[in-house]
């Protein structure tokens, strides 16, 4: 889980590789759409309502599994979200013959106390990036869309920034609360120290993370690339470490910093400019105090009202595979 454009896609897919894990390509929006729109699973009704909506998602689909087989675990023995997200991966997991299973959503660092209290036993990885490059990557492809009037080049940088802030803190404040079942990966470390930062992973997960295997087996972004940037890819070989460097003018950077060096700074990010150089305008401050309420409420709206229910119903019949959900930010 993570902020979009972390890495949640390449993580996962290591995962994946390493041996072990149940292949599963598909999307169990349990949390934030199913369970909105039909109400509570102790409801058998509520149930049957559930499962029928994800029998026509892609999500179930990729799962390989028989509709009748599944339906009477799904039906008899299912009372929340965790229920159901346990009998489709089990399911999955045995039919591959492997022993664990891996949920990808980025979304999840918003749903980490409802995931633990349904899942005891789970645990999270997180994942993060420098919210620079999130703010250009995500700009660049759509995936955040700011408030009408902070759509002008840097405000929307900024908004963008405050998003990945958002998320960021949300998903760190959850994960403490069960510090032995949370880890944080840096994006950065990931790519550059990839044997000591997926030892540190493995030994967190009791999992051998090998990487010459996780190499050869190059299941997903480990063979092709998702990067927004990556039609450039084609031409030259680009770092994805640091593009905000060179492809954001100094007065967006001294934006994004002034807005969110707070929080790049908590997750070891250096800032760049020196305080005098990132003087904060009030734009940008009233931008730092509604944006983490503006989020927060549309959040609450998409979990517990109709008019979100109905969004949230959009999102999953456009759904699709890991691979490239990391668009569906702005839905």
């Amino acid at each position: 889980m993570g902020c979009h454009r972390s890495g949640t896609n390449l993580l996962y897919d290591m995962l994946l590789s390493s041996g072990g894990f149940a292949i599963y390509r598909g999307f169990l929006p349990i949390y934030k759409i199913l369970i909105p729109r039909f109400g509570s699973m102790k409801s058998r009704a509520n149930r049957e309502k559930i499962f029928k909506t994800w029998l026509h998602s892609k999500g179930f689909r990729r799962s390989g599994l028989d509709a009748g087989q599944l339906s009477e675990s799904i039906l008899n023995d299912c009372r929340n979200g965790g229920d159901f997200i346990r009998v489709v991966m089990d399911a999955v997991a045995h039919s591959q013959q492997v022993e664990r299973w891996a949920v990808y959503d980025p979304d999840d660092v918003l749903h980490v106390e409802r995931v633990k209290r349904d899942i005891p036993n789970a645990i999270f990885v997180h994942i993060i990036r420098d919210g620079r490059d999130i703010a250009l990557s995500l700009k660049k492809m759509g995936g955040f869309t700011p408030l009408p009037w902070d759509r002008g080049q840097t405000d929307s940088l900024v908004a963008t920034a405050l998003y990945w802030k958002w998320m960021v803190r949300r998903g760190r404040a959850h994960g403490r609360k069960f510090p032995s079942d949370y880890i944080e990966i840096h994006y950065e470390d990931l790519i550059t120290s990839p044997l000591e930062t997926l030892g540190k992973l493995g030994s967190f997960l009791d999992h051998d993370l090998d990487y010459d295997k996780i190499q050869r087996a190059g299941l997903g972004r480990l063979s092709e690339s998702n990067s927004s940037f990556r039609e450039e890819g084609a031409k030259e070989k680009i770092n994805p470490l640091g593009r905000w460097k060179e492809r954001l003018a100094p007065a967006e950077v001294a934006a994004i910093e002034a807005t969110v060096g707070d929080c790049l700074r908590e997750n070891g990010y250096e800032l760049s400019l020196p305080a005098a150089e990132r003087p904060r305008s009030l734009r940008q401050l009233w931008m730092r105090g509604m944006y983490p309420t503006f989020l927060g409420g549309k959040l609450w709206l998409k979990l517990h009202t109709p008019v979100g229910r109905f969004a949230n119903m959009s999102a999953l019949e456009l759904e699709e595979e890991p691979a490239q959900m990391a668009a569906s930010a702005r839905s």
